[in-house]
């Protein structure tokens, strides 16, 4: 957040939820590392004293003794901030996803999100507990959940984090289409890569490409790739994003056939 904007105070759900979060029993902070975090964040630690205070009561105090003085929420973001900053989760970077995630559902409500860099973005202010689910709902998640290629999660992943079912499935077609640059060492695009790799003469096969049925299976491969082409890259060099709506369930079932694209090209060989 930018230091000179007063951001608003944060709901009192929304105080007690982050604290609890913040303050589980096993998975969060200890008691030092609270200290320790309120005084980089110019927190008042009012319960420092008080031994026997859980550590979610000992931060909801601190955050909320901070709004009734000041009126904004900006020293309580930079908190989470400094525990979420991603340094802190080099090695463990499911668990800085989960309380990511679980921050980001409490933030949604006065209109903030925490993004994977550690930095903060304004989004629409979310109204309802559905709300928070489209909002947040891990995309990355669900394909995980369906075994998808590595690949999809090498060339889209931010994207992925943040949602954005336009941009997942334009940043997997760049990472499927640089994937085959990269194999063939062909450095077109589009149509004409498609075309110079697996037509004709090809330079990768998929099979041993020997019986009519395996050239028909490999030339059906390359039908695959050359509409993924036509479909999802070229409409959106001359749409606006607004006109071209992809929806969750539409963004998994196309990264899934780009999943399954990957998966043929982990067996393809360069035969020339």
């Amino acid at each position: 957040m930018t230091s000179n904007k007063k951001y608003e105070s944060l709901p009192i759900d929304t105080l007690e939820m982050i604290s609890e979060i913040l303050g589980d029993t096993d998975k969060g902070l200890t008691g030092s590392e609270i200290h320790r975090f309120l005084l980089q964040a110019k927190i008042e630690d009012v319960s420092e004293k008080e031994q026997f205070l859980a550590k979610r009561k000992r931060l909801y105090n601190a955050f909320a003794n901070f709004q009734n003085k000041y009126n904004c929420s900006n020293n309580i973001l930079s908190f989470i901030g400094l525990v979420l900053a991603p340094s802190r989760y080099i090695n463990n970077q499911s668990e800085f996803e989960r309380l990511r995630n679980a921050i980001n559902q409490q933030l949604a409500f006065v209109g903030y999100e925490l993004m994977q860099n550690g930095k903060y973005r304004e989004i629409e202010k979310a109204n309802t507990i559905s709300d928070v689910q489209i909002k947040v709902k891990n995309l990355k998640l669900a394909l995980e959940s369906r075994n998808a290629h590595k690949e999809i999660f090498k060339y889209c992943k931010a994207e992925l984090l943040q949602n954005n079912y336009f941009h997942s499935v334009l940043e997997a077609n760049k990472g499927l289409f640089q994937r085959i640059r990269d194999l063939s060492g062909i450095k077109t695009d589009g149509n004409n890569l498609i075309e110079q790799v697996f037509c004709s003469d090809p330079i990768l096969i998929i099979n041993n490409y020997q019986s009519s049925s395996e050239k028909s299976e490999h030339n059906g491969f390359c039908n695959l790739l050359k509409g993924l082409c036509s479909m999802f890259r070229n409409p959106t060099a001359h749409e606006p994003k607004i006109y071209w709506e992809i929806t969750e369930q539409d963004a998994l079932e196309i990264l899934g056939i780009i999943s399954y694209c990957h998966r043929r090209l982990d067996n393809a060989q360069k035969i020339r």
